[in-house]
């Protein structure tokens, strides 16, 4: 299995960025998702999380009403939109992915499987 994410980069307070995650490996659409992100000498913590067929989303309470996240299972990607980006949301984003049922996600890290290798993204001020 491999997770692969790409979309990081440097933006100014107020821009947006697009996070993907491309999935290899898994049946894709049996899985679900979700984004975490790390700051240094912070804990991980959780973004967002979205069911296996999309039906079922949820968002940390920090970035509820800024980031969307969504799937294509066609495609065995995951997103991340973040709008209105602030210098907190600066961290390194992971993507994960746990074998699940129908309308079921999970927002504990530990409960996940596969991890991707993360990417960057920073948030001037």
């Amino acid at each position: 299995v491999q997770l692969v994410e790409s979309g990081g980069g440097l933006v100014q307070a107020g821009g947006s960025l697009r996070l993907s995650c491309a999935a290899s490996g898994l049946t894709f659409s049996m899985y679900a998702l979700g984004w975490f992100r790390q700051a240094p000498g912070k804990e991980r913590e959780f973004v967002a999380a979205i069911s296996r067929n999309g039906g079922s989303t949820r968002y940390a309470d920090s970035v509820k009403g800024r980031f969307t996240i969504s799937r294509d299972n066609a495609k065995n990607t995951v997103y991340l939109q973040m709008n209105s980006l602030k210098p907190e949301d600066t961290a390194v984003y992971y993507c994960a992915a746990v074998p699940l049922g129908y309308g079921y996600y999970y927002s504990d890290y530990q409960r996940y499987d596969y991890w991707g290798q993360g990417t960057q993204v920073s948030v001037s001020s």
